[in-house]
């Protein structure tokens, strides 16, 4: 069967998300403590008994979510008596990066302490309050790009994630998005909602990420993925390792393709998604973009069933 796995970005966290994996699989529970190994504090501690406030700090956020979401696609495994071959592989912003643990191309250990990394500059890149982000809910992508270059003068305002045709959110300065902001809401045409985000992700004021990034790819083993994985940069499924860490790189200050990566996997011929991970805000938008597949969110045990189904053909 040709199904693709996919990965969600930040978002979804909630303090004991992926306790119930921990409980349930030893191949979950082997995730939290690798991590924890890998990182140097207790991370696990930090998602099942931390705050709300605790998880909503990226440099926390990123490992967190790629681990729970690594737990339930290894709790998969344990429910199905084999390894999971998916066709192709995606994920969103960070996700990105569990798409290349869960596929091989790289160690748990590596993958969670680039995400780590990749939270505290991001972090720093921008001072809190400096930058903004804001859903645009109804209005196209082109004409949400004109009302940003209208409202930068002079500062940064970009198209941030293409998540669905109706569905785009906009990073920069906090100036810039509000100007941008104030005049979609002008038209009378799309619901604005601003993001309770720690900066201003996938835009040029992350470029300075990017390089730090791309610098300490270097020092970190790189395999070929199992399966091609379509990246957030270009939309495409490709399974060279230097064509992926340049995308990784680039994606930190572009766009997130999500509704053109969709179509390329629809139109690579898949048959279906698995998301990883807590939440199901991708498979919301899968039922957005693809009209005929349905998508199986896989958050904790209890929605296993389902996607085991799936996979062995019965649904």
């Amino acid at each position: 069967m040709k199904y693709s796995i996919i990965f969600p970005g930040q978002g979804a966290q909630r303090p004991g998300m992926g306790k119930d994996l921990y409980d349930k699989f030893a191949s979950s529970k082997s995730v939290f403590e690798e991590v924890d190994e890998a990182l140097g504090f207790n991370l696990s501690n930090i998602i099942f008994n931390g705050t709300k406030e605790d998880l909503m700090k990226t440099a926390i956020t990123q490992p967190a979510i790629l681990t729970v979401s690594i737990a339930a696609f290894r709790g998969m495994e344990s429910a199905y008596g084999k390894k999971l071959e998916p066709y192709l592989a995606a994920g969103h912003s960070l996700g990105e990066y569990t798409s290349l643990v869960a596929t091989d191309a790289l160690s748990l250990a590596d993958g969670v302490r680039l995400v780590h990394l990749r939270g505290t500059l991001m972090q720093e890149a921008v001072p809190i309050g400096v930058g903004a982000m804001s859903a645009i809910v109804g209005m196209n992508m082109e004409e949400v790009v004109e009302f940003c270059k209208e409202a930068a003068q002079g500062e940064v305002c970009e198209a941030a994630n293409i998540n669905s045709q109706e569905q785009i959110v906009i990073s920069g300065h906090k100036g810039a998005v509000d100007r941008a902001s104030s005049y979609i809401e002008g038209t009378g045409r799309a619901k604005v909602i601003p993001l309770r985000v720690s900066a201003p992700f996938h835009c040029e004021l992350m470029r300075p990420v990017g390089i730090k990034l791309r610098d300490e790819f270097e020092n970190i083993t790189w395999k070929e993925p199992r399966c091609p994985i379509v990246t957030n940069a270009a939309a495409k499924a490709v399974q060279d390792v230097g064509t992926l860490k340049d995308a990784l790189y680039k994606q930190t200050f572009s766009p997130v393709l999500w509704m053109q990566s969709v179509i390329e996997m629809e139109n690579k011929g898949t048959e279906g998604y698995i998301e990883f991970g807590p939440g199901s805000v991708l498979s919301g938008l899968i039922r957005k973009i693809s009209k005929n597949k349905r998508p199986y969110p896989v958050s904790g045990p209890e929605e296993l069933e389902e996607a085991l189904k799936f996979l062995r053909g019965g649904v």
